[in-house]
């Protein structure tokens, strides 16, 4: 007999974030979202370290089950939640390894990368050119590795819409809004992040933990662009 889900989702309005939330969307499994507002550092706090010691989102407890790491929420959620296997593929098979791989492709390589550009671009406390230039090059460099997986296939682990599509979309939503990155340049990844955008589901699931408009959100990193580049003409 199933379990019944007993969800309670930590987030915030981040890329990893938003694929916890997009994926409870797409099972339809009932949950309770928590705003951690990373802002002030809440995700620091006694309260939270004893869901995450690592002390970051997104993270869900079941019960009296927490699990931590995006990637790990996304493998759990599948395992418990995913019988018929409408966002997964059935352990064992080949096209579990290959959504397994794409999946390890988003955790060790798009993220990190991308974070990294992040910072860089917006965050740092010094303008520094080499920082931005090294990891804007590498996340279009990995941008351009999902677009050459796309050219053959129309989801990454093959023909269907799998979590390693959620893991990667939520990261590469945000390579145009805060990072400018045309998806122009990438014919195939841009077909694949269109039609995955409109996806009913992925909708409901970017409103988590509350709903902010794209403008709103463009104009965030807009803000956060200039004042890095203010920061360049003072150096």
């Amino acid at each position: 007999m199933a379990r019944t889900p007993d969800i309670t989702l930590y987030t915030w309005l981040t890329a990893n974030g938003i694929k916890i939330s997009i994926a409870l969307e797409e099972l339809s499994l009932p949950y309770r979202a928590v705003e951690v507002d990373i802002s002030t550092n809440e995700q620091k706090e006694p309260w939270f370290l004893k869901i995450n010691p690592n002390g970051r989102i997104p993270a869900i407890t079941d019960g009296g089950q927490r699990v931590f790491e995006s990637g790990s929420i996304l493998l759990y959620l599948v395992d418990k939640y995913d019988p018929e296997r409408s966002i997964s593929y059935e352990p064992g098979t080949p096209e579990y390894y290959e959504q397994l791989g794409w999946l390890m492709f988003q955790m060790g390589g798009v993220g990190p990368m991308q974070g990294q550009a992040n910072h860089f671009r917006m965050m740092a406390s010094t303008y520094s050119e080499y920082g931005i230039n090294r990891y804007m090059n590498e996340t279009k460099r990995l941008y351009s590795v999902l677009n050459s997986r796309l050219e053959s296939t129309p989801f990454l682990a093959g023909s269907k819409y799998t979590i390693a599509d959620i893991a990667n979309y939520a990261w590469i939503r945000y390579g145009p809004i805060a990072l400018e990155i045309d998806l122009d340049e990438f014919p195939a990844l841009k077909r694949w992040h269109d039609g995955i955008y409109n996806r009913r589901a992925v909708h409901r699931g970017l409103a988590v933990p509350r709903q902010v408009s794209e403008e709103q959100t463009a104009q965030r990193y807009r803000s956060m662009r200039q004042k890095m580049d203010a920061r360049k003409l003072e150096s």
